[in-house]
């Protein structure tokens, strides 16, 4: 890649190893951004403080800098390399070198990016709605987070395991099914497809409260359920089936890469729990604690240092969440050759994930190989600062924000274009791919473990860090090639840099790889938006300061251009991998 900090880290550890031996190859050149020039080295004061153990003696981190200086080889990156401070050195990039590796990302399909040298299998644990409830807006975050990570770490080259745990088992399922039967089979199926999914639930549990014979035929049904009752389980197979419909709508609406064949249900780890409890159990990380089987991790206590159980089995024989979560894990490693585990799931679980990944250690069903870790997921708020929610009190149905979000895209639209100029249809795909990428693009520029306002007014702004300015600032880099009459696959250059808007706009593009590596490897798709939203920062300073079809000659008009076919490439891929579209026009 030519991220210029990667090139000058490795330069300078070239020069560590030459001015102090070959044991210091591998330290930290400490590459930052500089106020005083591009890039600067701050490797010397922590070095100073190595050598002064070794050598006995006080070291000048300025001169140690000069001795590093004097043996980095540089020439044909910096047009200048200079000490300043305590021991700072600061390098400035020549405009050669930067239009070089523009050009190298511009010829690129790949914009230079490598896929991973040893690919992994990664599984991604993600969305998890509740086949009873509707999806809320909670959904919204584990869904396309985890959305955004598997499209990353596919980009990369590794082999991503979808996984989506759907909430599809439990005492429940007794009194819908019941309900099932009393509206009749083809009348469920339409209420639930429809994503009437709430009003379903709520019906059977008034009728399972108020009518006692309804409830013991709920309670007859879990048991036959449970004991895999061929005729108990069609039925429930036939809720599942018609709940799925309306998730599959939701997930269409969100653009999202879950089918399917990515269902891996609670269900389906049913068989495999008694399994689970005799191998922990057998093994002696679990043991009986007042009637149920639990395993104590160490570091985990609670009141007077008491240990908190992680209950495997409880007392009255029956599993819960740990079970299946703990089966699930084995089965990741052991089955689906998982080599990363990332759990997608809302922050309030993180004690619950620490105790099952201690216990799946201690089992050995979790390698030290084997990386697991809770990717968390902070709250969404109202603008009222409290949890988002319907002014009734209920939680907000995804599927209404979504609707609204493209409503509201759909009359900003109409302030911009109040002639309808591209017809009907094609504002309606605009409408859709603006109000969605808006909602998606305000939730993924920010830390997923933050909690976040959500607030239309903001998302759907044209300005600051927002999708809809991401999203004009494709159409506009498009806009250019329709006038220049050509596409941007014609624009090769040569990228020549002449203006400072030119240079600052090449520079934040060697940097692609890098954001996406580092938001895949900390499982945080925020990293990838922000370094998006400075490539469009600067896109949008050069197309004020830098004429690209009335420019002052046609190297210079070719240059540009190409330029701007590189940033259109940036930005679409960066874009994509979060999982916001990019309309052609705006």
């Amino acid at each position: 890649m030519p991220d210029p900090q990667l090139v000058l880290a490795a330069r300078v550890q070239e020069a560590l190893s030459a001015a102090f031996g070959p044991s210091y190859a591998d330290a930290d050149p400490v590459i930052r951004p500089s106020q005083f020039a591009d890039l600067q080295a701050n490797v010397a004061l922590p070095l100073a403080k190595r050598l002064q153990g070794e050598r006995g003696e006080k070291q000048n981190p300025r001169e140690i800098a000069n001795e590093i200086v004097a043996k980095l080889d540089v020439a044909d990156v910096a047009s200048g390399v200079e000490v300043s401070g305590p021991g700072f050195i600061n390098f400035t990039l020549s405009n050669e070198w930067i239009a070089g590796q523009a050009q190298r990302v511009l010829e690129d399909e790949r914009l230079t990016v490598p896929k991973a040298a040893e690919p992994q299998t990664v599984v991604v644990d993600y969305s998890a709605p509740n086949v009873a409830k509707e999806m809320h807006v909670g959904h919204l975050r584990t869904t396309i987070v985890g959305d955004s990570i598997v499209r990353m770490l596919e980009f990369l080259g590794h082999k991503a395991v979808r996984q989506n745990h759907l909430g599809d088992w439990g005492t429940q399922f007794g009194m819908l099914i019941e309900h099932l039967l009393d509206v009749g089979e083809e009348a469920a199926a339409a209420e639930l497809s429809a994503g009437h999914i709430n009003r379903f639930y709520q019906a059977a549990r008034a009728k399972f409260d108020a009518d006692p014979g309804f409830a013991e035929r709920s309670r007859r049904r879990v048991v036959t359920l449970q004991s895999g009752d061929p005729e108990t389980l069609r039925l429930w197979q036939q809720f599942i089936d018609d709940t799925v419909v309306y998730i599959n709508k939701v997930y269409g609406r969100l653009g999202v890469t879950l089918t399917d064949a990515d269902l891996a249900g609670e269900s389906i780890y049913n068989a495999m729990l008694d399994t689970v409890s005799e191998e922990l159990e057998s093994s002696g990380v679990a043991q009986i604690s007042d009637g149920a089987l639990c395993v104590f991790p160490p570091g985990f206590t609670g009141r007077d240092d008491a240990p908190i159980p992680l209950i495997i089995r409880k007392s009255d024989g029956g599993y819960g969440y740990a079970t299946t979560d703990m089966a699930a894990i084995r089965h990741r490693v052991r089955d689906l050759g998982a080599d990363r585990i990332i759990y997608v799931v809302g922050a309030d679980q993180s004690l619950h994930f620490q105790m099952v990944f201690a216990a799946a250690r201690m089992a050995g069903w979790l390698p030290d190989g084997v990386r697991a870790e809770h990717a968390q997921i902070g709250m969404v708020l109202g603008t009222d600062g409290k949890r988002f929610r319907t002014r009734s009190g209920e939680s907000v149905r995804l599927i209404d924000l979504l609707d609204e979000a493209v409503e509201r895209s759909a009359a900003e639209y109409d302030k911009v274009n109040p002639d309808d100029s591209l017809g009907p249809e094609a504002r309606a795909k605009i409408a859709d791919a603006v109000g969605i990428g808006a909602v998606k693009y305000a939730d993924l520029s920010v830390a997923r473990d933050s909690e976040y306002i959500f607030d239309f007014d903001r998302m759907i702004s044209f300005k600051g860090n927002t999708g809809p300015y991401l999203q004009y600032a494709t159409a506009r880099i498009r806009s250019i090639f329709r006038k220049a009459g050509t596409d941007p696959e014609s624009a090769t250059g040569p990228i020549v840099i002449g203006e400072e808007a030119e240079r600052a706009l090449a520079l934040q593009l060697l940097g692609f790889g890098t954001a996406v590596e580092q938001a895949y490897d900390a499982a945080e798709p925020h990293k990838l938006a922000s370094y998006i939203y400075s490539v469009a920062d600067a896109y949008t300073t050069f197309y004020e300061n830098c004429p690209v079809l009335k420019a002052p000659d046609e190297a210079t008009k070719a240059s540009r251009l190409a330029l701007c076919a590189a940033t259109l490439r940036t930005l679409t891929t960066g874009l994509g991998l979060l999982g916001v579209p990019t309309p052609e026009r705006m």
